[in-house]
């Protein structure tokens, strides 16, 4: 594809002037028809590398991603550009789906964003024959991974897709892989000779840095104390978001905090208060960061530890995406090693113990053996906690492995907003016969929100009570009376998550767990929490480096930023100090940048030979120089 036409498209929808880095490698595979796969780090602007390409191929091109909500970002965005696209979710009404079919089939839609579960539905499958399809995109591939931190079973419907649709190129993208999971990717999608294109995992602007503390509350104070900009501090529980949040607003730092319990407009008014820049700090779990395009973050601060380098590197590198200067700072105490390695027996609880949860979510939800084949049901995950006397935690993992198996999948993220659409003609608005309520609902919507008549649109009860002068019931009153009427299809936003049993209930006795799920999956999560652990608390070896031999890049030097290397140069420069031989030896290296023969500094320097093996063996074993058969280097990016 001539390249001045991929540029023009680009500046037309999206107003950038040139791709970065592998875009335009991606995209030109793309439209040589080959199956391909893009690693590219968190903020490397994948959606470009499929947007362009789909924009320019004929047909509508089908884009696999696991959140609902990122799903409806990205669709809201591409319409704010003016680009046609439709999704289809678990939580959609059949007025909403048909709607959406009646899209695709009319030519009103170049992107299709679908959930990988949804891919298991044979009428939705069959509904694609008659449509022209330019490309399947499969957003966070390595979820199609057993290997991948965050497998996800329903993934793997991706190849009935393949099957549907033969000839049709693939694109894979992921921020996180390491080769095994990259080569597994390629072999769970099916694909004949993929090209393959790699971002490096190096960050040149962020400094990554392990701050040992017992006092990690305050530790952040001081950090966020003694930096300027845009921050994201992570915890792993919910209760901690609060309590950090509440400490720094204390202690004079604009703060607040954010979790997935939290109901979407509370979650939704923090987020946008945040990147306006009118909250500096957001104290989050990890439900907070995917998809969120603030490029001006500069510090991101981890008080918990996470389990993976996977999750480290995505959380992180939501820092500095504008390229400049920016810090994530990892926090480590003496007893998060133990708290580390307790989660492998967390998220791993006995079968039975397993078993036992899938016996009583069926009859929680009274789901009798044989039955449930196919079908979703709304599950109270407290409730069913309180019950049965369970913690939570226990519950997902148990839940967790259970999908795994392919026995049952629960689905957290539900949550809908309110959305309505107008399924009357304009003119017969003129002679309602509703209360005055509702007329003046009605009107504040006509006046507040565009499209109405063309599609279903998001709304906020909030906002219409504001215009309207009603309160939030009044307004949900009247927007049921309305629908009760035939005037609106209104849908109320819910939050509930939903339990689907791809398989009918089973008895115990034939609820089995493989060596692949249990035995296999219990030692990779080992290694990659070993991998963690090694990485907050190894100070013999660059951080970066750290991260990057773990993502397949083995030959980079120390970054010279972390605070392994940052500490490395400060020894280095004080190892002269009392010892005029030793500061010549460090100063020389320094001069030499690449290193020299040891032969050579004898020669140059004319220091005995006894005395130069002793000097620069002091430099080996300190750390501050290396020694690749008699070729001496200093530890250092000087």
């Amino acid at each position: 594809m001539d390249s001045a036409i991929l540029k023009s498209t680009l500046k037309k929808y999206w107003g950038y002037d040139s791709f970065r880095s592998i875009q335009e490698d991606i995209i030109q595979s793309v439209f040589s028809g080959n199956d391909t796969l893009g690693l590219m780090p968190t903020g490397g602007g994948k959606s470009i590398s499929f947007q362009v390409p789909a924009m320019i191929l004929p047909g509508v091109a089908i884009v696999v991603t696991p959140l609902i909500s990122l799903m409806k970002d990205q669709v809201d965005n591409l319409k704010r550009r003016r680009i046609k696209a439709v999704f289809f979710h678990s939580g959609m009404t059949m007025r909403e789906m048909n709607l959406a079919y009646e899209k695709l089939h009319n030519g009103g839609a170049k992107f299709l964003y679908v959930s990988p579960e949804r891919l298991r539905n044979e009428r939705f499958i069959a509904s694609l024959r008659g449509i022209k399809v330019s490309m399947i995109v499969v957003d966070e591939a390595h979820c199609i991974s057993q290997w991948g931190y965050d497998f996800r079973p329903a993934y793997l419907n991706i190849s009935k897709l393949r099957k549907q649709l033969p000839g049709v190129p693939v694109l894979a993208l992921t921020a996180t892989a390491t080769p095994v999971v990259a080569r597994d990717i390629c072999d769970r999608l099916e694909m004949q000779a993929p090209r393959v294109f790699s971002m490096s995992f190096s960050r040149s602007n962020l400094n990554y840095i392990v701050r040992p503390t017992e006092t990690k509350i305050y530790e952040v104070f001081h950090i966020l104390s003694r930096t300027a900009g845009s921050a994201i501090v992570y915890v792993r529980s919910r209760k901690k978001t609060r309590e950090i949040a509440e400490y720094l607003v204390a202690a004079g730092i604009s703060a607040t905090f954010y979790h997935a319990g939290l109901d979407y407009e509370t979650k939704e008014k923090r987020q946008n208060s945040w990147q306006r820049g009118e909250t500096r700090v957001i104290v989050a779990t990890n439900a907070f960061g995917m998809g969120i395009d603030k490029p001006d973050v500069r510090v991101v601060v981890h008080i918990d530890i996470p389990p993976s380098l996977e999750e480290y590197y995505q959380e992180a590198g939501r820092a500095g995406r504008d390229g400049k200067t920016s810090y994530a700072v990892l926090l480590t105490s003496h007893a998060d090693r133990g708290v580390l390695r307790r989660r492998i027996t967390e998220q791993f609880p006995e079968r039975d113990d397993i078993r036992k949860v899938y016996e009583r979510v069926g009859n929680f939800l009274g789901v009798g053996l044989e039955e449930g084949y196919g079908q979703l049901y709304p599950f109270d995950l407290d409730r069913f906690c309180e019950v049965f006397g369970y913690q939570r935690r226990k519950v997902l993992a148990c839940l967790h492995l259970l999908g795994q198996a392919g026995y049952l999948e629960f689905m957290e993220e539900t949550e809908h907003r309110a959305r309505m659409m107008i399924i009357v003609e304009r003119e017969e608005l003129y002679s309602l016969k509703v209360s005055k309520d509702a007329e003046r609902v009605l009107m504040a919507a006509l006046r507040e929100y565009t499209g109405l008549f063309a599609d279903y649109v998001y709304i906020r009860e909030v906002k219409l009570g504001s215009a309207t002068g009603l309160n939030e019931k009044q307004v949900y009153e009247a927007l049921l009376e309305l629908s009760r009427a035939g005037v609106v299809s209104y849908i109320p936003m819910r939050s509930t998550p939903l339990v689907y049993y791809p398989t009918s209930r089973e008895e115990l006795r034939y609820v089995v767990f493989s060596k692949a799920i249990y035995e296999e999956r219990r030692e990779i999560l080992k290694q990659r929490v070993e991998a963690m652990i090694s990485y907050g608390f190894d100070n013999s070896k660059c951080r970066e480096k750290q991260l990057l031999a773990y993502f397949g890049e083995t030959d980079g030097e120390g970054c010279g930023r972390c605070d392994v290397c940052r500490e490395r140069k400060r020894k280095t420069k004080d190892a002269g100090g009392g010892d005029g031989d030793l500061a010549r030896v460090v100063e020389y290296l320094r001069s030499k940048g690449v290193g020299a023969d040891i032969r050579i500094i004898e020669r140059d320097l004319r220091i005995p030979a006894a005395r130069l093996a002793e000097l620069v063996g002091y430099l080996l074993s300190e750390g501050y120089a290396t020694d690749d058969r008699g070729f001496i280097k200093l530890m250092t990016n000087d």
